[in-house]
């Protein structure tokens, strides 16, 4: 269960009895404020507790409370950058907080926590064209910073642009970008030695993984520093590294350490491009990914269709209707033995509508602004999660969910199987695909039909090397009710309706 927005973060709203006042508005995006802007990197923020004052000890009892479910406890680790106004209260005696001892006076220095823009004093960015500046920010005080820190997405200057992550201040882990790049790592950053700390204060509150935001824009010599040190605490932890290029992904695996990284790049977009039925949409995505840029490690890449990140599939701008992803989510969840994430309300269709402050109607859940998630709300907030909230075709939809969840997560074939690709529509059509996941044990065989119109129609021989000797006489799909039986020489009739999908054992 990876819980989002844990770690305190820049906000607007005021906790000034708890010892948490507002920070200035020109600085925060939206009201509530990116979780990925962290404010204390030792404390819990604010918003998500009853008592605001019993925070740390209420997070406590969430995870005990979650072990006792038997699942796993995952949080943000947000390496790259800090909030503008980054000051821990709630830091362990005799730690200092990043900056602490900087010299100010130097754009690089491999003894200072941040960049500088020396003689230059921050500048706001504008409000983005058709957005207002909101009333609260006009009211305060003009916002300082003297010298201007560096902008967290490698933004060197005192005037980052509204689209920059401007609310945010690039850590210096030893890398001088202002010479070539060269990296400054012995003696070990300080910036390093305070992350392994923050790690290791979080492991021994009982926390089981950490999901590494923007991985990449991290020395890769600091992963695989940081992550053997941090699991001396804990041999099981688990590291999952947010990470967009295909070239890397060996070297963060090994080199870096990282249990698993995210298949964006690979997988997704391949699949959103066929269930959005765009034209350039080719299964040769499917088939790209697992023969080259996940070949051998494969089973250590994180596949999902939505995250706070992206689109939602409902969304107008992405799908229109959550059904036309299943066939997207069976290959996520059955294409390797690696990890698939659902996202909150993903298996209900939440279709994230509404302008939501800072965000804007950009077809996502907002994560900067106070919002609902109307469609998952009807689950959660009955109480006894019974779907009694749902409507008809939302409790299809995440009965579908379930099923294929649950497969994904018992199926010897698809923890650990071999991957078998089978000629499907005679390889005539591109959003047609098929293939098997076999052991000794079990044998899967997984079709998918991206196509809006045609219907997957055809004889499948299952070779030899499959069949390891033991023939086909009759399937059935885990799907749906569906069952073929008296196979007649190893050969599966399919038919498989457009935007389905099916998973036919035999």
């Amino acid at each position: 269960m990876w819980f989002t927005g844990v770690i305190s973060h820049g906000t607007l709203t005021d906790y000034s009895d708890a010892g948490l006042p507002a920070n200035n508005a020109n600085v925060v995006k939206g009201r509530a404020g990116s979780p990925y802007a962290v404010r204390d990197y030792y404390d819990i923020d604010p918003d998500l507790a009853t008592d605001v004052k019993n925070r740390m000890a209420e997070f406590e009892a969430l995870i005990k409370r979650t072990h006792a479910k038997g699942l796993k406890v995952i949080i943000d680790f947000v390496p790259n950058h800090v909030a503008r106004e980054y000051q821990s209260r709630m830091k362990p005696a005799g730690v200092k907080d990043f900056g602490e001892g900087d010299d100010v006076h130097l754009a690089f220095s491999a003894g200072n926590d941040y960049y500088y823009v020396p003689g230059k004093d921050f500048v706001v960015p504008g409000p983005r064209s058709g957005h207002q500046t909101p009333l609260i920010a006009l009211q305060q005080h003009h916002y300082v910073e003297s010298p201007a820190k560096a902008t967290g997405n490698n933004v060197f200057s005192e005037h980052p642009s509204v689209d920059d992550w401007y609310e945010t201040v690039k850590l210096n882990y030893g890398i001088d970008y202002l010479d070539q790049e060269k990296e400054h790592f012995d003696p070990i950053p300080g910036v390093w030695t305070k992350m392994r700390d923050i790690l290791s204060f979080w492991t021994r509150k009982g926390v089981d993984g950490f999901r590494c935001d923007m991985a990449e824009m991290v020395p890769l010599a600091f992963w695989g520093w940081v992550i053997p040190e941090v699991k001396k605490i804990n041999p099981e932890l688990v590291f999952i590294g947010e990470a967009y290029d295909p070239s890397k992904y060996n070297s963060f695996l090994t080199a870096g350490k990282f249990d698993y990284l995210y298949d964006k790049v690979g997988l997704y977009d391949g699949l959103k491009r066929l269930i959005r039925s765009e034209d350039n949409a080719d299964v040769n995505d499917i088939r790209r990914v697992w023969q080259h840029e996940s070949a051998g490690f494969g089973d250590h890449m994180l596949r999902f269709l939505e995250n706070h990140d992206e689109e939602r599939i409902a969304s107008g701008g992405f799908a229109g209707r959550a059904e036309l992803a299943l066939p997207a989510m069976v290959v996520s969840a059955t294409l390797s033995g690696g990890p698939v994430m659902t996202y909150s309300g993903q298996e209900v269709g939440e279709p994230a509508r509404g302008a939501e402050g800072f965000g804007g109607e950009d077809n996502r859940t907002s994560i900067f602004d106070y919002w609902g998630v109307p469609e998952h709300q009807k689950w959660m907030n009955r109480g006894a999660f019974d779907g009694a909230g749902l409507g008809t075709e939302q409790k299809a939809l995440r009965d579908y969910y379930v099923k294929l969840l649950r497969l994904a997560g018992s199926s010897e074939a698809v923890a650990k199987g071999k991957l078998w690709e089978i000629p499907v529509a005679g390889n005539m059509n591109k959003r047609m695909y098929g293939y098997i996941r076999y052991t000794a044990n079990q044998r899967l065989l997984i079709l998918v039909n991206f196509d809006r119109h045609y219907r997957m129609e055809c004889q499948l021989h299952v070779p030899a090397d499959v069949l390891q000797g033991k023939p086909v006489h009759a399937v059935h799909d885990e799907l749906s009710d569906l069952k073929i039986n008296d196979i007649q020489d190893n050969t599966i009739p399919v038919w498989v309706l457009p935007m389905t999908a099916q998973i036919l054992v035999f």
